[in-house]
This record gives C-alpha cells, sequence and structure tokens, in this order.
C-alpha cells in the first residue's frame, strides 16, 4: 500500500492596520522621527522597490512639487482645483498630523486601511532586496501603487525634502513647481540658498514646463540655467497671475482672460501658494486634454473643496474665544509670514505655545519671535523633538520667556487658563506639535 503525502504551505497571515503601523514606525528609518540617521545618498532604493512593483509610477500622469515651504499648500490647492472639475486625483504629501494615511488621498479619502495592511505584507513576504529601504521610501512607492490600482487621472507629488535625491524623483510629471526657497535641512541640501535652490532645481526634467512660485534674485539664476540645461520652459507665477493682498483676491488679467478671484478665507500668505497653483493651472489646461479649467468654479467651490481634502495646519482657527490659531510655521520664513499674519491681529495679550525638532536653527527662528508674547514651551512625543528645557534656555537669551510643560495639550491648557476671552493663543513649531492637538 502506498500513500501519498499532502504538504500545505500556510501563508503568514496579514497583520493588522495596528501591527502594520508598528511595523513601519518601528522597523523602518524614519526621518521626521529620527532626523538623520534615516537620511540616504542616492535613489537606488526606491528605484529596486518600484522594479519590483513594476513601476507604477511611470503608468500615472504627475505634477511633481518642490520647495522649502508652501508645497503642501500648493499640492491641496491643485488637488482641489483639479478634483472639482471632474478629475481622478490622487495626492501624496508629508509628512501627516493624525493619520498614517493623511499622506496618501484619492479624491480627497484617505487610501483603504486594507490596502496599507497588503501592501506592507506583500512587501514583508516579497521583497527580496537585503538593502532595506527607509519609511519614506516605502511610502512613496505604496502612494505610486494606490494611484496606479485606483487608475488615477493624475497624481501630485510632494516631494519630501530637496529634490535631485528626493525619494520621489523617479518620476517623469507633466509639470514641475518650486514654491519658493529659504533655508531648512541644511545638513542635507548646504548652507546658502544658491546650494539649496540646486538641490530643489533635481526635479526639473527635459522638456518639461517649470513653474517658479516666487521670484528670489538671488537663486533665479540657478533655476533658469537648469531649465536651459534640460531644454525646459520656465515661468514665474508673478508674471502670470497678480496679487491684491489688501483685498485677499488674485487678478488674472491676460489676452484671453480677465477676472478677479477674492478669498476672504485665506490666510493673506497663503495667496502666493494660489498664485503659483493658479498659474500652474492655466498651463494644465493645456497639457491635459481631459481638463477644461472653469475660474467660477474655484471661486466658489475651493473652500468647501479643501476642506474635503482634509487641508489643515496652516493659520487654522480652533476656537474663537480666545481665538486659538495654529500654524505649522517651523523654519525663518515660515515664522515671518506667521508674525505677519499675528501682528494684523487685534487682541490684548499673546500667547504662544511652541516646540521645534532638534535639527532646526533656533538662532534664526527666535529672532523673529515676539518679545511680548507669554511662552509656553513643550514637546512632541517623537525621538527628533527638541527637548523643552533646551528649547526654553535658548528662548530666554532672545528675552523669550515662559514654562515648559508636559505635553503640547498641557502647554495648550494653560494658555487657555491664563487667557481671556480678548487675548489670542498661537501654537507653531513642528507639525508633530500640531498633530497632539488638531
Amino acid at each position: 500500500m502506498s500513500y501519498v503525502i499532502m504538504v500545505t504551505k500556510h501563508k503568514k497571515k496579514i497583520a493588522s492596520y495596528k501591527d502594520t503601523l508598528d511595523y513601519l514606525y518601528s522597523q523602518l528609518p524614519m526621518f521626521q522621527k529620527t532626523g538623520v540617521i534615516a537620511s540616504k545618498i542616492d535613489l537606488r532604493k526606491i528605484i529596486s522597490l518600484c522594479n519590483w512593483l513594476k513601476n507604477p509610477q511611470k503608468q500615472l500622469v504627475t505634477i511633481h512639487i518642490a520647495g522649502t515651504n508652501g508645497k503642501g499648500s500648493i499640492s491641496h490647492f491643485l488637488a482641489a482645483i483639479l478634483s472639482m472639475h471632474g478629475l481622478k486625483v490622487g495626492l501624496y504629501t508629508s509628512p501627516h498630523y493624525k493619520d498614517f494615511r493623511e499622506r496618501i488621498k484619492i479624491d480627497g479619502k484617505l487610501v483603504s486601511k486594507s490596502f496599507v495592511k497588503k501592501f506592507v505584507h506583500r512587501y514583508r513576504t516579497e521583497y527580496t532586496d537585503k538593502t532595506k529601504p527607509s519609511f519614506f521610501e516605502l511610502t512613496v512607492a505604496m502612494a505610486f501603487e494606490a494611484f496606479r490600482q485606483e487608475h488615477c487621472d493624475i497624481a501630485i507629488i510632494e516631494t519630501g525634502l530637496g529634490g535631485k535625491l528626493d525619494s520621489t524623483n523617479i518620476i517623469e510629471p507633466v509639470l514641475s513647481i518650486i514654491s519658493n526657497i529659504s533655508f531648512d535641512h541644511q545638513q542635507f541640501l548646504g548652507n546658502t540658498l544658491k546650494k539649496i535652490a540646486t538641490a530643489k532645481a533635481g526635479i526639473i526634467k527635459n522638456n518639461t514646463p517649470v513653474i517658479i512660485g516666487e521670484y528670489q534674485k538671488e537663486v533665479w539664476p540657478v533655476f533658469e540655467h537648469t531649465a536651459k540645461k534640460k531644454n525646459a520652459k520656465i515661468y514665474r507665477a508673478d508674471r502670470l497671475i497678480k496679487l491684491d493682498p489688501a483685498n485677499t483676491s488674485v487678478n488674472v488679467t491676460r489676452r484671453t482672460e480677465n477676472y478677479k478671484l477674492k478669498f476672504d478665507w485665506l490666510a493673506e500668505y497663503q495667496l502666493k501658494n494660489l498664485r503659483t497653483s493658479l498659474a500652474s493651472i492655466h498651463l494644465l489646461d493645456k497639457i491635459l486634454k481631459n481638463f477644461d479649467y472653469d475660474p467660477k468654479k474655484v471661486r466658489t467651490k475651493l473652500p468647501a473643496q479643501l476642506q474635503a481634502w482634509s487641508y489643515m495646519g496652516r493659520m487654522q482657527v480652533l476656537q474663537s474665544r480666545p481665538k486659538v490659531v495654529i500654524d505649522s510655521a517651523h523654519n525663518v520664513a515660515g515664522i515671518m509670514e506667521w508674525k505677519k499674519m499675528i501682528d494684523r491681529e487685534k487682541y490684548n495679550q499673546l500667547h504662544i505655545v511652541i516646540g521645534v525638532v532638534k535639527d532646526k536653527d533656533l538662532s534664526k527662528i527666535l529672532t523673529y519671535l515676539p518679545i511680548n508674547a507669554k511662552y509656553y514651551f513643550v514637546q512632541a512625543k517623537i525621538p527628533r523633538a527638541l527637548k523643552k528645557e533646551t528649547l526654553q534656555e535658548s528662548a530666554s537669551s532672545y528675552n523669550l520667556h515662559g514654562k515648559c510643560y508636559k505635553s503640547v495639550a498641557i502647554g495648550l491648557s494653560a494658555a487657555k487658563r491664563s487667557a481671556s476671552d480678548k487675548d489670542l493663543i498661537s501654537v507653531i513649531g513642528s507639525i508633530f506639535v500640531l498633530a497632539e492637538i488638531v
């Protein structure tokens, strides 16, 4: 008598969503939490990942956005405008505030937990390259695959930091956008504006138009030189769209168009980002076959569309009495724009809840903070956060005084208890600080 022995190979069970996130956060190097230890110097890992996925990014129509400040806002403006015109839009941004899935949105909705679980399970069981990718590299590949599977008409891809060696820089976009250049992440990008601009200019592709959001005399030649070398047409947003800050509006006056869009609800500094977005839309109107731009839709539907895309953290009002405003200002340029807005507010006393990460140049940031404010020094719950006591000590040398608090929430509660109804409370600094209270 003979016997046939059946061997059943059991597949590894897909982890729960919580366990999946635990793996992503604990097993993969993550710059937002640990800083330089998670950095990389080339694109080999993301190329390997995308080769494994059969290069989903090559099946997408994309827009690529880089810059020091404003790229997240521009990304959301574009996503909202394109979506309201009937396109299926994928949006990849970073970092997230509360939910990991904020990084990957399709038509304003977060990518499903099921997709994240299955993707990470597939990576853990099938990916054979022994060189472990970073958290950012894996999430970029995940976004490309999500947008491919959902057959997005267009995908808006925001760089993490830099440009040339950013993991997102393996796409071939129909349009590149660079918002502006300021000092941030000098340890990676260089200690001069020209060096930083050179890194950002790395997203400019052959024969692909590029829009520069803010004209800056010092760095314009860098962009102009790169565009010429790449045979890429280069545009200045301020020459396509005019601003009227006094009336919180943008003006379009061209041979074929003449209209004004007014946005009372928009923070003034965001008008520059909106200008860049609308300048981009005018080019996309010519580039995309399935897109027919209607400015009336922007005027009437943009606020609701931005809300649908969960746009947050930019001069966002949490309550009115006392008024609590949060803003993700975390570098010199961001702090300067935040201060302009704060100076226009009417209040009796200003209360500032602030927390930053270790790699920021405190001397430059603290210089622009108001001396007459009451400070509440806090520390986000991430390894990369600067100790609140260190921040307090540094701030005191700039005559910025206040107490330390055990958490962001406790610091904000203390500010609310101290403030009268006519005072103003603002929470600024790291996005991870804002994430603990939104």
